[in-house]
């Protein structure tokens, strides 16, 4: 069932994004767009209360609650820069909107990118792992929550990748080709 309202939600998160900029973009309410947009957080809401109700009656904490910490950890950290991307692309594209920005390719302003990059998956994989902590305290020492801790294991060794892949981009700067003349 949780994995199941994983998916559901995942689903409902592209469905308001699409609502919410339809209505936006294509029907010229901003606000009833935005309040669309804004709707999405309780998605996660309801994720959490439903996978700890399962927990207080019993389930089993296994590796479909360490997924749904994961994926509300995702979409704290990486909700918000997926619907300004998404939102710079339609205004561009339906509203006459200026053409959405592209990262930086080389240099200082590369690393910087990779820097906020790897904050936001920092922050997913930061979130993600409270949420697995406390749901370890919720369940107790009596309960097997095995699962749950290989879950943090893979949030920590995440973080560890973005801090070489974003530390790789300070160290060794990709640098402008000369262009020939």
């Amino acid at each position: 069932m949780i994995v199941t309202l994983i998916v559901a939600c995942e689903v409902a998160f592209w469905v308001l994004l699409a609502a919410g900029l339809g209505v936006r973009y294509g029907l010229r309410m901003p606000r009833t767009g935005l309040a669309l947009l804004l709707c999405e957080p309780l998605l996660e809401v309801v994720l959490l209360v439903v996978a700890a109700i399962d927990l207080k009656h019993g389930g089993r904490a296994d590796w479909r609650h360490g997924l749904a910490a994961v994926y509300i950890g995702c979409t704290v950290g990486l909700g918000h820069a997926t619907i300004r991307w998404a939102d710079a692309r339609v205004a561009h594209r339906f509203a006459g909107g200026p053409p959405p920005v592209r990262p930086p390719r080389h240099g200082r302003a590369r690393a910087v990118h990779e820097w906020r990059v790897a904050a936001r998956w920092i922050l997913a994989c930061v979130v993600a792992l409270a949420l697995l902590q406390a749901a370890i305290w919720y369940v107790g020492a009596d309960g097997d929550t095995g699962s749950l801790r290989a879950w943090q294991l893979r949030m920590v060794w995440l973080i560890g990748v973005n801090v070489v892949i974003a530390g790789s981009y300070t160290l060794f700067p990709k640098r402008e080709r000369e262009r020939a003349r």
